[in-house]
């Protein structure tokens, strides 16, 4: 089966699965999206969920949070991880917003990631769920899932965005990016994961060659990268040599 008949296939299943795929960050309007997404980082949505009313009513707006020190900010999502830094980026983001575009979380790629604390995925999340601006966020789940769905190679983030992209037409991008989410958390695990039971990984996972592990991502690259020399047996690993470093 060629990868564009694959990818159809799969998106057809994922849109008998989740005909209405909801957004799992809690938030009213832009800039809340925006504030719930960078608090998301190494922290699950259920706890972002459960800091995010108490921020919120203190401060759900840019000017509100941009009034706020980094200190109180902190002590509001304090159990979420990266805390410090995280309290840290909302001070900054908030105030640049006021100062550079008034008040209104800006709508270009561009502009997003040009704020504290804001990187290309949580930029491809406002962008997609806020303002309906087709994007591909790619978080861990869909990173691992295109590369066992055989969609991708797993060798970076920025690879499977592109393949994605290109397998999937752009008006299912959005869908697509929670629909891949909500199946690898509930049908599709990383660990202890039984293909021959699941919708998807039954005919679409590649199958692995008997006698050992299929190598992908970064083993495989790190094997294309070293291959034997020419006309000769492969090259063995010795000792490390001691190299000087530039100054």
């Amino acid at each position: 089966m060629k990868r564009a008949e694959k990818a159809e296939k799969i998106r057809k299943i994922l849109d008998r699965i989740y005909p209405a795929a909801p957004i799992p960050l809690s938030h009213r309007d832009p800039f809340t999206l925006l504030v719930a997404v960078v608090l998301s980082a190494q922290t699950t949505d259920a706890r972002v969920n459960l800091v995010t009313p108490a921020l919120f009513a203190r401060a759900d707006t840019p000017e509100k949070m941009a009034g706020l020190e980094v200190s109180e900010i902190h002590e509001l999502i304090r159990t979420c991880g990266l805390a410090p830094a995280k309290a840290k980026a909302l001070a900054g983001l908030s105030k640049l917003i006021v100062e550079k575009h008034g008040g209104r979380v800006p709508r270009t790629f561009e502009e997003l990631e040009a704020l504290p604390g804001v990187g290309h995925k949580t930029a491809s999340v406002v962008m997609a769920q806020a303002f309906g601006i087709p994007a591909f966020p790619v978080d861990t789940h869909i990173h691992r899932l295109a590369e066992r769905w055989g969609l991708s190679d797993g060798s970076s983030v920025e690879r499977t965005e592109r393949d994605l992209k290109s397998l999937f037409p752009e008006e299912h991008w959005i869908r697509l990016h929670l629909q891949i989410i909500l199946f690898g958390r509930e049908h599709c695990p990383a660990l202890r994961h039984d293909p021959s039971g699941c919708a998807i990984c039954s005919w679409a996972a590649p199958r692995k060659p008997r006698g050992g592990r299929r190598a992908t991502g970064s083993a495989a690259a790190s094997r294309r990268r070293a291959p034997a020399s020419p006309g000769g047996p492969p090259r063995r690993r010795g000792p490390r040599a001691t190299s000087r470093r530039s100054a």
